[in-house]
């Protein structure tokens, strides 16, 4: 059984920062690219970054370019999306995600491509 639970949502004022976790039990994240999406109110989840199975490419959106960073520590099972100047407009549901399948060659950013997703976690930036 794949579980995935997020941590680490809050309430911040913009320009802060906030780390989010994502432990995962039932499968290995150094063999499954994992992703993070949000999803703010009243408009669709959306993908925010991505990290391949082995964590040597990274994809973000542009919209979080320069501001987040995505890692992992594979001892622990556990990825993270280190959040800094956090805007108002960051302001949604986190969820991280597992790929469906392993060890692929090309990270994929898109939601149908992930097949296990964690319960999410809100993040809410205050002006």
């Amino acid at each position: 059984q794949v579980q995935l639970v997020e941590s680490g949502g809050g309430l911040v004022q913009a320009g802060g920062s906030l780390r989010l976790s994502c432990a995962a039990s039932g499968r290995a994240v150094n063999r499954y690219a994992m992703g993070w999406f949000r999803q703010a109110p009243g408009k669709e989840r959306e993908f925010v970054a991505a990290s391949s199975w082995s964590g040597s490419s990274t994809y973000y959106a542009d919209s979080v370019k320069g501001r987040f960073t995505m890692s992992k520590n594979n001892a622990k099972n556990t990825v993270y999306l280190q959040m800094n100047s956090l805007k108002p407009e960051d302001t949604a549901v986190y969820y991280c995600a597992t790929d469906r399948v392993s060890r692929r060659t090309v990270v994929r950013t898109t939601l149908n491509e992930y097949d296990y997703w964690g319960q999410g976690t809100q993040v809410t930036v205050s002006s």
